[in-house]
């Protein structure tokens, strides 16, 4: 199921996503360095980085919520989405709050700041888990056709167009997604794509 929001051909939820995470990780691992070394540096650049990990995390958050409403109602890939959306959701307030209770002596946090990040982190391991079996396990965000010889998302082709040494030849592909397709896909499975095409 391909994404509704894309730049140059690209899921932007794929895109944005990285920055939270790598932000707010990256917080608790500094927070984490100031417990052990008592050195107010490491949790002043944790502080601000926690600020802008949860700016960018609702900011990933709107693509997000639009591609999930996107996914046919009664499946698997709608439940999961729920559960991630919802657990991200928990992870932003956490580590929200964690910047909260910060706030006025970021160079000295309260306990209660480093343990809101440590379970935001914590459970961003699960809701991370569940954005990686969307995408590699059930395909949303994976354009229809996509294969392994898929021309540019930069190109207006589709990706189930025949490039390379094989278009060129005129043969057509002995692996267009058959080999992570061996199962029949789902009646929806590209129809609301293929309705857009057909309208």
């Amino acid at each position: 199921m391909e994404s509704r929001v894309k730049l140059a051909g690209h899921p932007v939820h794929q895109m944005l996503i990285v920055f939270p995470l790598g932000l707010l990780a990256t917080a608790v691992v500094f927070d984490v360095i100031f417990l052990v070394t008592d050195n107010p540096a490491w949790t002043m650049a944790a502080f601000y980085m926690i600020g802008v990990g949860v700016l960018t995390g609702l900011a990933a958050a709107v693509p997000g919520a639009i591609d999930w409403l996107a996914i046919p109602r009664s499946t698997r890939a709608k439940r999961i989405g729920l559960v991630h959306g919802a657990g991200n959701v928990v992870v932003v307030a956490l580590f929200a709050m964690s910047w909260y209770f910060r706030r006025d002596q970021p160079a000295a946090p309260p306990t209660g700041a480093v343990v809101a990040g440590l379970l935001g982190a914590g459970l961003s391991v699960v809701t991370g888990w569940l954005g990686g079996e969307l995408v590699n396990r059930l395909g949303v965000g994976v354009d229809d056709g996509a294969h392994l010889d898929a021309p540019s998302s930069l190109t207006a082709m589709p990706a189930a167009a025949a490039t390379g040494a094989e278009f060129r030849a005129g043969a057509s592909h002995s692996y267009s997604g058959a080999e992570r397709r061996r199962f029949p896909q789902p009646a929806y499975a590209g129809i609301d794509r293929r309705g857009r095409s057909s309208a």
